[in-house]
């Protein structure tokens, strides 16, 4: 099967959305680069436009709606950050976002939507109610789906990050990208294998959910694991586009503990003093632990791939349960 996206694509994209996002920097920090042992690049999308690399896919897919499928709006399931991404990406556009969220979805998540103009649906917190709700509300509204990450213009758009990162940080040996449903790594890994294919693609994990380390290991897509984890962003399984661009052209996949995700939360807040989610903190804990005795990766780039944290959270978010401070 073909892929679902080529690097056109994403060229197109890029310049589609120019208007609307913001170009995010690369930063670099001396105490993180002593901890890893090498020069780190951080591409801070926790910047871009609704806290998060979101904004990109979703302003893609609403500009590349017709007229007639525009003025009728878009539809999502969505607790995070995808749920603002749409809801923004639609009102700039001037048409409708419907957006089914779950009950028990974080409060300030449901006024950042309400905020951004989005209707919110309310459903049970299960993924069967999700997806009935979406359904329901697409045969009322006869608006078009626009899901989280598999689907070809939400992949391109992600995939935009790769083309600003070849400019403002050349000659990496690797790029980390913590994986959730895939729209992000397999947007820049498609980028990054037509543009720049000596380069390293590493997807980031927590180890409580897995599932594209053991989807890699097996050659074959695993399911979502079920266990907690306070990157909650990084839960979803892999899509049906997603994988087989992430069998392809991702080459690892490594994981970190919950223990390694608070330290780097801690860390980025404490020394680079930039808020990051700990979905973010994924990738760095992997560059601070599983990737540290790797030598042949001489100059790392991470991704921080949003900053949308419940601050009311943050003592619990950073708050060890084995390992020292830092």
């Amino acid at each position: 099967m073909a892929p679902a996206i080529a690097i056109d694509d994403i060229v197109a994209a890029a310049t589609r959305i120019a208007p609307w996002i913001r170009r995010t920097p690369v930063m670099s920090c001396s105490h993180l680069d002593h901890l890893a042992g090498r020069p780190l690049f951080f591409k801070c999308e926790n910047f871009q436009r609704t806290g998060s690399f979101k904004f990109r896919g979703a302003s893609n897919a609403v500009l590349q709606l017709d007229e007639a499928a525009a003025r009728r709006g878009v539809v999502t399931h969505s607790s995070g950050n995808h749920a603002q991404a749409l809801a923004k990406a639609a009102a700039l556009r001037g048409i409708a976002a419907h957006v089914v969220m779950p009950r028990d979805s974080a409060a300030s998540k449901a006024a950042a939507v309400r905020a951004f103009g989005g209707n919110i649906i309310w459903c049970d917190p299960t993924l069967e109610a999700r997806t009935t709700t979406a359904a329901e509300v697409l045969k009322h509204t006869g608006g078009t789906l626009i899901p989280p990450y598999d689907h070809p213009a939400v992949i391109a758009g992600q995939g935009t990050i790769a083309l600003e990162i070849l400019e403002q940080a050349a000659d990496l040996d690797a790029w980390v990208v913590p994986i959730g449903g895939g729209g992000l790594m397999s947007g820049i890994a498609t980028a990054l294998k037509a543009r720049a294919p000596r380069v390293r693609i590493i997807g980031a994990e927590p180890s409580a959910a897995a599932d594209a380390a053991a989807s890699k290991q097996a050659d074959a897509r695993q399911p979502a694991f079920e266990q907690p984890t306070i990157a909650d962003g990084l839960r979803t399984a892999l899509g049906d586009l997603t994988w087989p661009i992430i069998r392809e052209c991702v080459d690892e996949v490594v994981t970190v503990t919950e223990d390694e995700i608070r330290r780097a939360l801690h860390l980025v807040l404490e020394r680079m003093k930039i808020v990051i989610e700990p979905s973010s903190a994924v990738g760095v804990a992997a560059v601070l632990g599983a990737l540290r005795s790797r030598r042949e990766l001489q100059r790392v780039g991470v991704i921080l791939c949003g900053g949308n944290i419940d601050l009311a959270r943050l003592p619990e978010l950073i708050r060890s349960t084995g390992d020292t401070a830092p």
